[in-house]
């Protein structure tokens, strides 16, 4: 059964995956929520800021850390359209966030591909919350621009 703050969260994720989209960026995104509010709202940026590191995760963690004042993310939870990367994985062991929630696998450059598990051993993972509509979001996307 699908948890409704799952998908509510992950329909806020999914906004922000169009928004990327709509300014050319591979249409990923991602929302932190920390005690049922949203405290960050991010999506790719690598094409705007020319950086490779700007993933939508790594720009959540730094938006909720800084709403936080705190470099930890405890005690919250990260919706992201698709499953994380091994830098945003790492990037979230260090975070030491609570939950990550992720909508549609990426069976060739995802986190899980890799042991032992880059995720902090805490992390709680629920995946496929929405997975084909994020799926469809990125897939679509590189049939236009192939």
């Amino acid at each position: 059964m699908l948890n409704q703050s799952d998908e509510r969260y992950m329909r806020e994720a999914l906004r922000e995956a169009q928004l990327a989209g709509e300014q050319g960026e591979i249409p990923i995104g991602a929302v932190v929520v920390c005690r049922g509010t949203i405290i960050a709202r991010s999506h790719n940026l690598n094409e705007t800021l020319s950086d490779p590191t700007a993933h939508a995760e790594m720009q959540a963690i730094t938006m909720a850390t800084h709403h936080l004042g705190g470099k930890y993310l405890t005690g919250c939870t990260l919706y992201v359209t698709i499953e994380p990367c091994p830098m945003c994985a790492a990037a979230l062991a260090w975070s030491q966030v609570s939950r990550v929630v992720y909508g549609a696998d990426d069976p060739k450059r995802g986190y899980s591909l890799f042991t032992p598990p880059l995720l902090h051993p805490r992390t709680e993972v629920t995946k496929g919350i929405l997975a084909e509509e994020c799926g469809r979001l990125v897939s679509d996307f590189f049939k236009k621009i192939r």
